[in-house]
């Protein structure tokens, strides 16, 4: 990693992109603390401190800390997000969409613009609905708004709705003018923003005021777990599942060609981090909610039910046996949408036929309707191994929250984001690397 980040400053045209991406992060995080016009940030922190369940941490975690101290990047990219979900699902009910999506660069510009518009629109309903539901409530007689006017309230809603318009547009500035990957950077930084923090907050809580043996035994075991789970996501990240496949000779006027082998690389975690936002999202809607409309904190069936859903009492073994009924939930939907996805994005009688047509055949075999039952057979065995993969890691800081109450914004998810994120953004960097070489070779 640092040998190819110092490669990279080596060439001109990478370290400008590099240098652009930092500056624009440096942009973003600027933003994060830039107050928004007409709101009362006193009122987040009494809002979440009076809270009975985990419904926003996971929106604050992505908005690094944004939400919770309400700047004008509070929706941070989730709008942006949550339209690209939306399209890539119903690509699979229009058709329309999905003849544009194979439209070549003409089609996938018309998505993109598609995309772009439904995040201005979520973005414009997400800040409508905070406004009006914040603004209707009090917390220690703490108000978000204190008198409130239309004027006010447009206001807040235009800065709302502009500042997850501007990051959705840094991360395009990412893709076209630094290493790619813009979105899910911008979504990086405000993620690793909140670790600092969250280790002081472990820091406070199982090292501070203790003895030294019991201070450094906690110490270990907390950077030891962590290294598990960042080695544990690696392994999960780069795990590959190939079928070979065996292309048949042909003429070609008076050459041989064909006959090479090759193979078709399955990764074990087909469907990356969506099935756990997926998961997490439909887990704390509820909550979410209710949090708008100020009934947060119900008691009765519906109490229970949110603390049910709730992750800080799964583990909590102190709590009532049938609040792990939404630990189960959670497997099983995990699972689910890792079946869910992978069905949009890998499709496998799409690809016997371009391997029909191309004269390639998976040994031992048939071409046609046996090569699809074959892809999908062997597709859901990877499927399942790896969202139970996802599960695991996923589940490991869950455990830790109920056992030991270590509360922290950064779990499974964030984890495999930054993994992810990291790789990914890595070997953008080499294959401009190497593209530049080819030019300099030819130049030559």
């Amino acid at each position: 990693m640092i040998k190819t980040l110092k490669n990279a400053f080596k060439i001109k045209d990478v370290r400008h992109r590099i240098l652009f991406v930092l500056l624009m992060l440096v942009v973003v995080r600027l933003g994060s603390q830039l107050p928004l016009p007409g709101v009362n940030r006193e009122f987040f922190q009494e809002f979440f401190a009076a809270q009975g369940n985990d419904a926003f941490n996971l929106l604050d975690a992505f908005t690094g800390g944004s939400f919770s101290s309400m700047s004008i990047f509070a929706l941070s990219i989730t709008p942006y997000i949550t339209s690209s979900i939306i399209i890539q699902l119903l690509t699979i009910a229009i058709p329309k969409l999905e003849e544009m999506q194979r439209d070549g660069e003409d089609g996938r510009k018309k998505m993109t613009a598609i995309t772009r518009y439904l995040t201005v629109g979520l973005a414009l309903m997400q800040s409508t609905a905070m406004t009006i539901g914040f603004s209707h409530q009090a917390v220690n007689n703490v108000v978000l708004i204190e008198n409130l006017t239309v004027l006010k309230g447009i206001t807040v809603v235009a800065g709302l709705t502009a500042g997850s318009a501007f990051l959705m547009w840094v991360g395009e500035r990412i893709n076209v003018n630094g290493i790619g990957n813009g979105i899910s950077i911008v979504l990086l930084i405000n993620i690793v923003s909140r670790i600092p923090s969250d280790f002081v907050t472990l820091f406070e809580t199982f090292v501070k005021g203790k003895t030294i043996a019991k201070g450094g035994l906690a110490a270990v075991i907390i950077l030891a777990v962590i290294l598990v789970v960042i080695v544990f996501v690696l392994v999960l990240n780069g795990a590959t599942r190939k079928i070979p496949v065996q292309y048949s000779k042909k003429m070609v006027g008076r050459r041989m060609i064909g006959g090479q082998s090759s193979s078709i690389p399955l990764k074990i975690n087909t469907a990356g981090v969506m099935p756990i936002i997926f998961a997490s999202s439909i887990m704390s809607m509820p909550g979410m909610i209710l949090g708008f409309l100020g009934k947060s904190n119900i008691g009765g069936v519906g109490g229970e039910i949110l603390a049910t859903l709730s992750s800080s009492n799964w583990f909590n073994f102190s709590n009532p046996w049938y609040y792990q009924i939404g630990l189960v939930l959670y497997v099983l939907m995990t699972i689910f949408f890792a079946y869910f996805y992978t069905s949009i994005t890998f499709n496998p009688l799409e690809v016997a036929d371009n391997m029909k047509k191309q004269g390639g055949f998976i040994p031992g075999v048939r071409p046609g309707k046996p090569t699809v039952e074959y892809l999908n057979n062997i597709l859901n065995y990877v499927i399942f191994i790896g969202a139970a993969g996802l599960t695991i890691v996923a589940i490991i800081p869950f455990f830790f929250n109920g056992m030991f109450r270590a509360h922290v914004s950064f779990g499974g998810t964030s984890i495999i984001i930054i993994v992810s994120v990291i790789l990914e953004t890595l070997k953008q960097i080499e294959s401009m690397m190497l593209v530049r070489n080819y030019r300099g070779f030819l130049n030559d």
